[in-house]
């Protein structure tokens, strides 16, 4: 499913305009996004939580050359589904 047809189901559902579940989308993800570079958990009691993990630097290779190369330490986002969504998943 692309974001246009998540953004369809949910107007349908919701019943409203596609044009005000696309507002809504958009600031949901613009919120969530805001509180992972907070360094803060998000937790949906039964969907699941989104946190933010760190990557450690590490040596990894160039496929091109096979030279070694440096990579970063990163912060990434991670999510952990919910035993509710899993549930319902089985």
């Amino acid at each position: 499913m692309k974001k246009q047809e998540f953004i369809k189901a949910v107007a349908e559902r919701a019943d409203v305009s596609q044009s005000a579940a696309s507002d809504c989308f958009d600031a949901v993800v613009e919120t969530i996004t805001d509180c992972l570079k907070e360094g803060d958990k998000l937790t949906f009691v039964g969907f699941g939580t989104f946190s933010v993990k760190d990557r450690a630097a590490r040596q990894g290779r160039n496929p091109r050359t096979g030279g070694t190369i440096n990579i970063p330490a990163a912060k990434i986002p991670a999510f952990k589904a919910g035993k509710a969504l899993k549930d319902a998943l089985n």
